[in-house]
């Protein structure tokens, strides 16, 4: 897959950046590098669902595209290995969340966790898992939803 790529840009966003701007927002920006980071520009520029803005290098947003195009199913193969390889390395700065076997998603075991140990510097703030709160806390707020 790589050597068909004719280029590959990878963005990470912190756990900051989404806390300040909203996960949808901080995608979308991420996204914006990542196609402006490619040099020389692609000639031509798919993206998964949404359009990223006048800001953006020019672009075809396609609604299921990792459905509906090998290059957009490639890109998120890179990013899933990326982003499993990146949960290993803060696994072994944060022992004991269990970074590398949930790769950040939220699991029965990552929301025990959390709540007995409390999030870590990376977890990100705004984000009202449930996973975040005392079984008391959820129950309260899945009640009052």
């Amino acid at each position: 897959m790589l050597a068909a790529a004719t280029q590959i840009s990878v963005q990470m966003i912190s756990h900051a950046e989404i806390d300040r701007e909203g996960l949808h927002r901080s995608n979308l920006a991420g996204l914006r590098r990542a196609l402006h980071a490619l040099t020389p520009p692609a000639e031509a520029c798919l993206v998964d669902g949404f359009r990223l803005g006048p800001s953006a290098p020019e672009h075809v947003a396609v609604v299921d595209g990792d459905e509906r195009s090998a290059a957009i199913a490639a890109a998120s193969i890179v990013a899933k290995v990326v982003r499993d390889r990146t949960m290993r390395r803060l696994d072994a700065l944060y022992p004991g969340y269990g970074f590398s076997s949930h790769v950040g998603y939220i699991t029965p075991r990552h929301s025990r966790i959390v709540r007995e140990r409390g999030p870590c510097e990376i977890h990100r703030r705004s984000f009202q898992a449930l996973c975040y709160l005392s079984e008391e806390e959820a129950a309260a707020r899945l009640s009052a939803a």
